[in-house]
């Protein structure tokens, strides 16, 4: 009999019965030290490696276990998922495995990338139809076509199999680690993977500590928390996709509210500036919600010094195309890019000035945009300028201001500065 949400706690023998249901397909990822890591925070820092999965990220885990539950006239009619990437992947390589016919809703927005790879591992076993302009409205379409067709809709999240497969990861850190593990930080969209280690680990070793992060943009499950009830947030910040999502599961919340150590948010400038890091100087090529958890060592490095900590690298299924916003965001964050409206006077030689004596010997101009429109004194330009030192920026606009150039300051007017990031 399926356990009502109110009740439901993944149990450790569903877990086990898990792994041995999706060991075939899921293998077992490293769990590899961070010398960096380990370094900067004198702890013990280890990286769980679920972007070396074959699809890319955990999904996998919770996806076929799911499947692999359903009775034979359920796979018969066919499965329903909606997911804007990694869990799309996940039950489209669950369905041609197993031979099931899938149908996979996902926004008319995603990148060819994720859509391509999604029908290369379903094969000719699944379809994909892109519908709508978010998450949401992929997810109320699969419904929909759920209850017309009889066909079986496999949660991302909010579903007691698909959490019991997403907790196999907790078996395999248990397994590897070579010390008790003091933390575990772990990327929070829906929950299904907290839920799940929450669950391995109550039985296993319940003296770790489970951290949740979510993007600060997101953060869904946070609120929720701090409220005591589950919260629909009327807006979020999708750009960390793996781990955006409006509302957080009715099986998940629960668990976590009851059994996380701390939920915290990170801001995706932060997450960004992570994800060249470990590109540049760890060769890991990283999704954001990928990152998360690592981002958030620094809000915790007091509390993890001397302690073995776990960080659980959850996917890697990044759109190259993104890169040029990854790294807009980081310089964003770390107060090294700045946008002005800048006012040019109407005379020849004023842009070898500015350049010359307004800019800094480091600074770069990196956006030019401008047009005479008017016979006025001076014309605006908008001008992007990327610093190499946050502490360049005051003395940067005390000179436009002394020498008459200076406009308007744009990072800190969200309406006009949404049209240039």
């Amino acid at each position: 009999m399926k356990e009502t949400v109110a009740t439901y706690f993944p149990q450790i023998a569903d877990i086990y019965e898990a792994a041995n249901t999706i060991k075939l397909v899921a293998g077992e990822t490293p769990l590899q030290q961070s010398i960096r890591y380990s370094k900067k925070y004198d702890a013990d820092i280890l990286l769980k490696r679920e972007d070396l999965q074959r699809v890319r990220s955990y999904k996998i885990r919770g996806a076929f276990n799911k499947i692999s539950s359903l009775t034979k006239e359920e796979l018969k009619n066919g499965v329903v998922c909606a997911s804007a990437g990694n869990h799309a992947q996940g039950v489209a390589f669950a369905c041609n495995h197993l031979g099931v016919k899938g149908t996979i809703y996902m926004p008319a927005v995603t990148p060819k990338q994720k859509i391509d790879q999604t029908r290369m591992f379903g094969g000719d076993w699944i379809k994909v139809v892109l519908e709508g302009d978010t998450f949401d409205d992929s997810q109320k379409a699969a419904k929909l076509f759920c209850s017309q067709k009889d066909k079986t809709f496999v949660h991302p999240f909010d579903d007691a199999k698909t959490i019991e497969g997403q907790a196999t990861i907790g078996l395999e850190l248990l397994n590897q680690s070579k010390e008790p593990i003091d933390y575990i930080f772990v990327a929070v969209g829906g929950g299904g993977l907290a839920a799940g280690l929450c669950g391995t680990f109550q039985a296993l070793s319940p003296k770790t500590k489970i951290i949740g992060i979510e993007p600060e943009g997101a953060p869904s499950m946070k609120i929720s928390i701090e409220k005591g009830e589950l919260v629909e947030l009327p807006q979020i910040d999708k750009f960390i996709d793996g781990a955006a999502v409006q509302k957080v599961g009715e099986y998940t919340f629960p668990i976590c509210k009851d059994y996380l150590h701390k939920m915290e948010t990170v801001p995706e400038g932060k997450v960004c500036q992570t994800i060249l890091d470990l590109y540049n100087r760890d060769a890991i090529v990283v999704e954001p919600a990928g990152a998360l958890t690592i981002a958030a060592l620094d809000d915790f490095k007091n509390e993890i010094k001397g302690k073995t900590v776990v960080c659980i690298v959850s996917g890697s299924n990044n759109d190259i195309t993104r890169t040029a916003e990854i790294k807009e965001r980081a310089l964003l964050y770390g107060n090294l890019k700045h946008y002005f409206i800048v006012r040019f006077p109407q005379r020849p030689g004023a842009l070898k000035e500015f350049v010359a004596d307004i800019l800094g010997p480091d600074d770069d101009i990196t956006h030019f945009e401008y047009s005479k429109k008017s016979s006025r004194e001076n014309a605006p330009a908008v001008v992007g300028i990327e610093l190499k030192s946050s502490e360049d920026l005051n003395p940067l606009i005390e000179r436009m201001k002394t020498n008459n150039f200076f406009g308007d300051y744009l990072n800190n007017k969200p309406d006009l500065f949404q049209y240039l990031v």
